[in-house]
C-alpha cells in the first residue's frame, strides 16, 4: 500500500485523503456507523490482530481514519509490526501500536481502520523473505490473513475519553 500522508518529513507528509488507497485489494477496511455524537479519542491506540501469514517475516500495519458525511477519509494515526512467523494455519495474536493521538470524531462522522501488509514509502519495504532487510534484492509474494470470530477477536482499541 503506498503511503499517504502521515508522519513523514518533506512536502507528502500530513493529513491527506485516503479513499483512493482503501479501494486496494490488499488493504482491509473496518467503517463504524455513522456516529451519533461526538467522540473524543486520547491517548493510545492499539490494535489485537489474529493473523496467519504463508512469509516467515512479515509487516501488518495500520491506519486510523476519520470519514467525514462526504466520504472523504483523512489519516489520523497509523502503526507497523514487524516480526518472524511460523508457517501455520493457526492464528496469532499480535498487537499493532499505532502514534497516541487526541481528535474528537464529529458526530455524523464515521471511525475506520484499514489494515494491510506494506505502507511504504512511510515504513520500509518488507521482502518477506526473513533475510537482512536492508540487503534482500528478491521479494517473495505471501498470503495474509486477519482472523475473526469468537476464537479470534481482533479489536482495534481506542481511548475514549466520556463527556
Amino acid at each position: 500500500m503506498p503511503s499517504l500522508g502521515g508522519t513523514m518529513l518533506g512536502p507528502r507528509a500530513g493529513t491527506v485523503t485516503q479513499n483512493t488507497v482503501e479501494d486496494r485489494a490488499d488493504v482491509l477496511v473496518y467503517t463504524s456507523p455513522i456516529l451519533k455524537e461526538d467522540v473524543e479519542a486520547t491517548g493510545d491506540i492499539r490494535l489485537i490482530l489474529y493473523v496467519s501469514t504463508t512469509a516467515p517475516n512479515t509487516d501488518f500495519t495500520a491506519k486510523l481514519v476519520d470519514v467525514h458525511p462526504n466520504g472523504d477519509a483523512y489519516n489520523v494515526s497509523e502503526g507497523i509490526l514487524r516480526q518472524g512467523y511460523q508457517a501455520s494455519d493457526w492464528p496469532v495474536k499480535i498487537e499493532v501500536n499505532l502514534w497516541p493521538t487526541s481528535i474528537v470524531f464529529l458526530k455524523g462522522h464515521r471511525i475506520r481502520l484499514e489494515v494491510s501488509s506494506s505502507n511504504y514509502p512511510r515504513f520500509d519495504r518488507n521482502p518477506n523473505t526473513g533475510g537482512i532487510i536492508f540487503r534482500e534484492t528478491k521479494t517473495v509474494k505471501t498470503i495474509q490473513t486477519v482472523h475473526h470470530g469468537p476464537e479470534s477477536p481482533s479489536a482495534l482499541i481506542l481511548p475514549i475519553i466520556p463527556k
